[in-house]
């Protein structure tokens, strides 16, 4: 019987995981020990607090999820002592130098054993804290490296990115890494200089706190320079920004081993593997699907013949694995850090209309349910193919009752005040959103992925590979996909919740 050459690659390594409690860690975490039972270690870095140690965050956050059930049913007594004995939880950071392990003696045997490091660790709010998002996405990104550079057996470093790092931009989006201090069109100076804004955070954070401010306050405005500092340089949010500058960290110093960069697309539920459908978290498009299914939105903002980009969790797992395999112990100046783009607008795109019908067609069949547990009656969606069309709906309908709450508010000496702060609130939220999702509602963007293509090309030269690191998106039917697969797995995460 074919042998897989992918999964002999793991045999008897040390791998590090960061972000190890995010969705696409815990697939690989989950694909790794399933396939590979000879793999040597797995060290997982995640953050302890005072009320939850790394060991109960392992147990109840990572293993103890629905993903490990297949793992669990197939070792079935011997599942505990085989994650006992090779999974190690390790209390860190990326945010700090030596990713905040304090214990001198676990760094320096980590040293010496780590033969792979996968850097998935990311905050990924479009606006979260700028500070926060610049300490995990961008330096969180060279402490790694830094960390990386002193591990004596090192291969491979695997950071994950997103191809939104592109932002704006129209047409074919090359697999390139990022080049120092490189902005986007539209940036209103020509130089990132990331040492300046390191300076220009910790100036404002300073500035605020002379103020005064409450904690809430402080966050709201943090969240505001992010997206103001972003802009500024040419990207639409302070997510892609700070993973763009993370990007530019890593090519900042000669490597000490292979690096890859992975730049999935908007990231769906599992295709196949371990089981179809698992999700964990809401994003992009599936808080629009809730949103709608709940009877929040009535309308679609977007343009309808745009691509959204979707690619499932299972295949950006697949497609690590198989660079992983691919390119450790091939180190040369001429190479370089290999990007790989993974996604499926080049290859089977689906667009916007599309989604929206189907979404419509799902959840007549499969109503949410309200508060009440009644279940939600939606309408045909109405799309708003223009940013001037969605604020034009917001004012007809929205705004005079608003407008009219305030004053009954005025006049009744504040006994509608919780009312009225509400409804502005609601609205503040829905035109906020409507701000950060303009980019991926409205992209002109397709995805270039032909170094991924090369990679498919290299696993499809065994056929055990192919069949258990399939990462090509022509095999998704988007219809019987979304419809049976990730839909129904949003609507089991909701009711979950």
């Amino acid at each position: 019987m074919e042998e897989s050459k992918i999964l002999q690659h793991f045999e008897g390594k040390i791998i590090l995981i960061t972000g190890s409690t995010g969705f696409l860690a815990k697939i690989f975490l989950e694909k790794i020990l399933r396939l590979q039972p000879n793999v040597k270690k797995l060290y997982l870095l995640m953050r302890a607090s005072p009320k939850i140690s790394v060991q109960q965050r392992l147990e109840e956050e990572v293993v103890g999820t629905e993903l490990f059930r297949v793992l669990r049913k197939e070792r079935g007594e011997d599942f505990e002592s085989i994650i006992s004995s090779k999974v190690v939880a390790i209390s860190g950071d990326v945010g700090y130098e030596n990713l905040g392990i304090v214990d001198v003696q676990l760094r320096q045997q980590m040293w010496r054993e780590i033969d792979i490091i996968v850097n998935s660790a990311a905050t990924t709010k479009f606006d979260e804290r700028y500070d926060i998002a610049f300490g995990i996405n961008s330096l969180g990104a060279m402490h790694v490296q830094d960390f990386g550079t002193k591990c004596s057996k090192l291969e491979m470093l695997l950071h994950v990115s997103t191809a939104y790092v592109h932002g704006t931009k129209v047409g074919l989006m090359p697999e390139k890494a990022f080049r120092m201090g490189e902005t986007l069109p539209g940036a209103k100076i020509p130089y990132l200089d990331i040492d300046a804004e390191k300076c220009v955070i910790q100036e404002r954070l300073r500035s605020l706190q002379t103020q005064k401010l409450s904690e809430k306050e402080i966050t709201r405005a943090m969240k505001d320079f992010g997206i103001e500092r972003a802009m500024l340089h040419g990207w639409p949010n302070t997510y892609v920004f700070t993973k763009a500058m993370g990007e530019m960290l890593l090519e900042r110093s000669n490597q000490n081993c292979s690096v890859v960069i992975i730049r999935p697309t908007i990231i769906t539920s599992t295709f196949k593997d371990p089981f179809h459908g698992w999700i964990e978290g809401l994003r992009t498009l599936d808080s629009i699907f809730v949103a709608y299914g709940k009877g929040k939105i009535k309308f679609f903002v977007g343009d309808p013949e745009s691509v959204i980009d979707l690619v499932p969790g299972d295949m950006v797992v697949n497609c690590m694995i198989a660079a992983i395999a691919s390119h450790s112990n091939l180190i040369s100046e001429k190479e370089g850090i290999r990007v790989y783009q993974i996604g499926s607008s080049r290859r089977n795109p689906v667009k916007y209309d599309e989604l929206k019908w189907l979404m419509h067609r799902y959840l007549n069949r499969n109503p949410l349910s309200d508060s009440c547990g009644k279940p939600v009656k939606i309408g045909p969606p109405i799309i708003m193919n223009t940013m001037a069309s969605f604020h034009n709906y917001i004012s007809f309908h929205y705004l005079p009752f608003v407008q009219m709450l305030g004053l009954a508010n005025m006049i009744c000496c504040n006994l509608f005040e919780s009312s009225y702060t509400n409804a502005k609130r609601r609205i503040n939220h829905a035109m906020r959103l409507a701000d950060l999702y303009k980019p991926y509602l409205f992209s002109q963007a397709i995805f270039d992925d032909s170094n991924t293509e090369t990679l498919r090309l290299r696993v499809r030269g065994s056929k055990i590979d192919t069949e258990l690191f399939n990462f090509d998106p022509k095999c998704i039917m988007w219809d019987d996909y979304l419809l049976n697969t990730h839909f129904l797995g949003i609507a089991k995460y909701v009711l979950n919740c």
